[in-house]
């Protein structure tokens, strides 16, 4: 282990694990642990009671990845993620769902009739 880490550059090395931005990134990744429960990536609940081998154990995902430009500390750039859902991710960039036009609901998914005795007093 020892020699792959002499074997990378300084270049290699991520802004937000190393030099200013660590500080930074640990302040805004205590912030996120503390006021999300949510993963940002599959929707569905943290449990930051798992700790790290576990694949469902939380994680802090960078919504635009830091190879692809992203700001390695700047909490907008920030989101609680499960490890797994992490790794899958990896550097990739997702379309924003909020950004895209909502699908028409046609009338064949709403009821063709309702019971009203339901409604009786």
């Amino acid at each position: 282990m020892a020699l792959v880490k002499d074997l990378r550059s300084d270049s290699m090395q991520r802004p937000d694990r190393t030099g200013p931005h660590r500080a930074q990134f640990e302040r805004n990744k205590k912030i996120i642990l503390k006021t999300q429960n949510t993963c940002g990536i599959c929707g569905r609940p943290v449990d930051l009671t798992l700790k790290s081998p576990d694949p469902m154990s939380a994680c802090i995902d960078h919504i635009v990845p830091v190879s692809k430009g992203g700001h390695p500390s700047d909490i907008e750039n920030l989101q609680l993620a499960h490890w797994a859902c992490n790794r899958a991710k990896s550097d990739k960039l997702f379309k924003n769902k909020e950004n895209m036009e909502p699908k028409v609901i046609g009338n064949r998914n709403l009821p063709w009739s309702t019971d009203w005795t339901k409604y009786k007093k």
